[in-house]
């Protein structure tokens, strides 16, 4: 069973929980049915918010940790910017009455901390694609000790049990601990209904369904379709956005997931934050990640990837054959 009383467990839990919540209210305020493809700026509120408000709960359980975030006020503290950050505080405020702008600034820049012996990373909204058009997304949080990911927590508000796509739902929290397993839950349930998260039994390639994202983004389109065809997939792709992928893997619900690396982008790193929580969570399910040559994910190169090419994360019964196919298709 999940020890709920460990201190970092019931932060990471707690944190999300609420981060969840707020970036939802944001979603469902700001952004409407009509919203333009380049306004970007309700994610930018969330992403903003979000952080912020970890960086707060952070500084009050563990006020000597690091805190590695995927933002900083610099854009926000400028003239122009000043309705947006205004908006960001007005949503802090909901859960942290009295916070002031600088208060909030402050906050968020508590993740420029540096990636060094035990931190915290965070990436406030994973997703942005799928937030803007009011889909799938996820705030994750991790605790890293020495390079080794320690707790893994992932919020999906509009994923439902895991694995239901279900917009406005109870949405899905996940957390994982090492060597105490993986474990699903409802954002808006209690930690003692947290239930044990497991992979799927499948190992014949045929069967086993690729996670996809909507978006192109860093990955190859094209190269996962080759993939695919080499491993002999018949199973259709699940289709969905951000590191909600990683609770479908560890629910049971997909085989495979690939980050392959774009030919606009040949010489990309992934962010520790993308990949922290989610890696865990796998593993944890009894599944496996690694990079695409097989290699375990190395968290001790700063707020990259920087020894890792791209991701596999698998069921772990695919991954021999998962590796054997992308060498073929790089061949």
């Amino acid at each position: 069973m999940l020890d709920i009383d460990v201190p970092e467990i019931h932060f990471a839990l707690e944190a999300v929980r609420r981060a969840s919540r707020l970036v939802r209210q944001v979603q469902e305020e700001l952004v409407p049915a009509a919203l333009t493809k380049d306004d970007r700026s309700p994610v930018t509120v969330a992403d903003f918010a979000s952080q912020a408000l970890v960086a707060l709960l952070l500084d009050r359980a563990f006020p000597d940790d690091t805190l590695v975030g995927e933002e900083d006020s610099t854009e926000l503290r400028k003239p122009e910017s000043k309705a947006t950050l205004e908006q960001v505080v007005e949503f802090v405020s909901r859960t942290a009455p009295g916070a002031s702008p600088e208060a909030v600034c402050g906050w968020i820049d508590r993740g420029a901390g540096r990636p060094a012996g035990r931190f915290w990373t965070l990436d406030p909204i994973d997703g942005t694609k799928g937030f803007l058009r009011g889909d799938q997304y996820a705030v994750a949080l991790a605790l890293i000790e020495n390079g080794e990911v320690r707790i893994g927590a992932l919020g999906c508000p509009n994923l439902a049990d895991g694995y239901r796509l279900k917009v406005g739902g109870p949405g899905t929290l996940a957390v994982a601990a090492l060597g105490l397993g993986a474990w699903l839950g409802e954002l808006e349930g209690g930690d003692m209904d947290l239930a044990r998260a497991a992979v799927s039994s499948i190992s014949d390639p045929v069967q086993a369904r690729i996670l996809r994202s909507f978006e192109s983004g860093h990955t190859n389109i094209s190269q996962i379709d080759q993939f695919a065809h080499v491993l002999g997939v018949a199973a259709e792709p699940v289709r969905l956005d951000s590191q909600a992928k990683y609770v479908l893997l560890a629910a049971g619900h997909g085989e495979l997931y690939l980050r392959l690396l774009s030919p606009n982008q040949p010489d990309y790193r992934e962010k520790i934050w993308d990949q922290a929580a989610g890696s865990l969570l796998i593993t944890e399910a009894g599944g496996r990640v690694t990079d695409l040559e097989g290699k375990e994910l190395d968290f001790t190169t700063g707020r990259t990837l920087a020894n890792n090419r791209g991701i596999l994360a698998s069921n772990g019964h695919l991954h021999p054959a998962a590796l054997r196919a992308l060498q073929a298709i790089s061949a």
